[in-house]
């Protein structure tokens, strides 16, 4: 069972926060979604992963993504995702370590706010958990092309005409989707999913955050969550992180990779049964340390 709120961010804007699991359980888990997604992406580990172990579970939605506030050019960056991520586990998360689990963009996510935040960092994070995500930045998103009619269409006619050809190219958006994101015989419920996902973050979502996806301090990262546990997983048919990325990450790291053969991108969805594991083990190193 989930529990909705908002979160409200000093700066005004607002996230959309849901919690599952013990509440008072000594560590949580912090899940992070990735570009042009939202936090329903884990609606499956939600589910699964507080039956696995006593645990207190939280997911949101990046500002910019889902339900949060919107963000413009000088908030869809990753410094200040990084920033806003800090404060959830300052304010929503008061107690207990915390394992942060990034998908794509979420990892560099957590990594730049490592950098940016180091005493939070050094006292509160147990843990990091690196689904798909790459050494340096992969431009997560569908053919430019593609991008560039939708960005057309939308400053000449405005969002309704470019809602009706949302509908039109439904079905062949799906199936773009499909080969591009997820691997071997994904579930159907699956693809409506990260069809549903991107179409609802696509043009804008994709055209304010790009500029600024490039912008994070990743190296000065990496120098500072080396040394805490960590796992870097990568599926095998991923065809925007190549699988030679978790490992340069877990070698970077000091902690190790995993390959998730015939899957995808999407790992929360197309893997969860290798996924939740290993974010059990890392709850259980992050207590401890």
């Amino acid at each position: 069972m989930t529990t909705a709120e908002r979160f409200d961010l000093v700066d005004g804007a607002h996230l959309a926060l849901v919690r599952a699991g013990d509440p008072d359980a000594p560590a949580t888990v912090l899940l992070l979604h990735s570009y042009a997604q939202d936090r329903r992406v884990w609606h499956k580990v939600l589910t699964v992963l507080p039956d696995a172990m006593s645990s207190a579970v939280v997911a949101y939605d990046h500002r910019g993504h889902g339900e949060s506030s919107p963000a413009d050019r000088s908030t869809a960056t990753l410094d200040q995702l990084a920033d806003d991520l800090a404060e959830v586990i300052e304010r929503a998360i008061p107690h207990g370590p915390v394992v942060v689990v990034g998908h794509g963009m979420g990892g560099h996510v957590a990594m730049v706010m490592a950098a940016r935040h180091r005493l939070l960092a050094e006292h509160r994070l147990g843990a990091l958990v690196l689904l798909s995500t790459s050494v340096g930045w992969v431009a997560e998103a569908l053919p430019p092309p593609l991008g560039k009619l939708f960005q057309d269409l939308h400053a000449i006619l405005g969002p309704r005409l470019v809602d009706e050809v949302h509908r039109r190219i439904d079905k062949a958006t799906t199936i773009g989707l499909r080969w591009l994101l997820l691997g071997d015989d994904p579930a159907e419920d699956d693809v409506r999913l990260v069809a549903e996902m991107m179409s609802q973050h696509w043009p804008d979502t994709v055209a304010t955050f790009r500029p600024g996806l490039d912008q994070g301090a990743l190296d000065v990262a990496l120098e500072v969550v080396a040394g805490l546990p960590l796992i870097a997983m990568v599926g095998e048919k991923d065809r925007l992180v190549p699988v030679g990325h978790a490992g340069r990450l877990a070698d970077a790291l000091l902690g190790h990779s995993v390959m998730v053969p015939g899957a995808g991108h999407m790992l929360p969805l197309e893997a969860v049964g290798e996924v939740v594991p290993r974010i059990v083990a890392q709850v259980r190193e992050a207590l401890t340390r």
